[in-house]
């Protein structure tokens, strides 16, 4: 190992090796989903987002974020979440029905947008075969107090493991609601707009992907959608058999896509920082 800058997390944390699977973009999709239940964070989205135009650029600038966050220096880890901050503070959003006008960076918005992408990412990667104790489970929840304080969240009032996790959902769950907003959001993902030629493989591939991050929604989220999903055991059986199919294409042809975090921090910290799931707890 060299002595170069490991970043905010660093190969000795579970970030780094969970943040490399390939079902971080099933888990992505589903907590797409679920943030769309809140009504205040998803009109939000909605009032100040090109996602309808954009949806490829708006999910890899997501997809740049988290991965500047988890592979990147220290400086580009706070620089990124700088931007983020910044932005929220310009942006703001009304409710049609008070007109009441609210900004984005409300901490209860961001906390939930938080939770949801945390829990997601857990869920999918663990339930899907990624090898996690319970105890490494807590521990990437704490370690994510961190990316919660780059958005402006203070991070005593973050969740820093499972139960407070799940006791932040059985908080907020009143709130939460599947209207009209939600429902763009759903006909969004299973639908994205896309060049005609190309809504083949959106069929054949991108919605097999969308269902299946909906079917890995907990059973509030079904109830507030109206749109069954398998039984739980069938999920499980997809999401490892979606997770074992993903995790054979060799790491090196999947880490040559854009945006090429993981190669550039193995560049800078040497080739045994490659993030794996049997190098968790090390």
């Amino acid at each position: 190992m060299t002595d170069a800058d490991p970043g905010l997390f660093g190969p000795s944390s579970v970030t780094w090796h969970m943040h490399g699977d390939p079902m971080m973009w099933v888990a992505g999709v589903r907590a797409l989903y679920l943030q769309a239940l809140h009504p205040r964070a998803v009109r939000g989205v909605l009032q100040n987002s090109d996602f309808r135009r954009d949806a490829w650029g708006r999910l890899m600038r997501t997809a740049n974020f988290v991965g500047t966050t988890t592979y990147g220096t220290t400086e580009a880890a706070e620089q990124a979440g700088t931007r983020v901050r910044r932005i929220h503070s310009l942006l703001s959003a009304t409710d049609p029905e008070t007109g009441e006008a609210y900004g984005i960076g409300e901490p209860a918005l961001l906390l939930w947008v938080h939770c949801a992408e945390i829990d997601s990412y857990l869920h999918v990667l663990r339930r899907s075969g990624f090898p996690l104790t319970d105890a490494q489970a807590d521990r990437y929840i704490a370690e994510h107090r961190t990316s919660a304080r780059l958005v402006g969240l203070d991070p005593g009032a973050v969740p820093r493991d499972r139960a407070e996790l799940a006791a932040y959902f059985d908080k907020v769950r009143p709130e939460l609601a599947a209207g009209a907003e939600a429902r763009e959001v759903d006909d969004f993902l299973l639908r994205p707009p896309t060049h005609p030629l190309l809504v083949p493989a959106r069929e054949l591939l991108w919605r097999r992907v969308a269902h299946l991050a909906y079917a890995a929604l907990p059973p509030y989220a079904h109830e507030l959608y109206g749109r069954p999903a398998p039984a739980p055991a069938t999920v499980t059986r997809r999401l490892r058999a979606t997770g074992t199919l993903l995790r054979c294409v060799p790491a090196r042809v999947r880490w040559q896509l854009p945006p090429k975090h993981i190669l550039r921090a193995m560049a800078r910290l040497g080739p045994e920082s490659r993030p794996a799931p049997y190098k968790v707890g090390r």
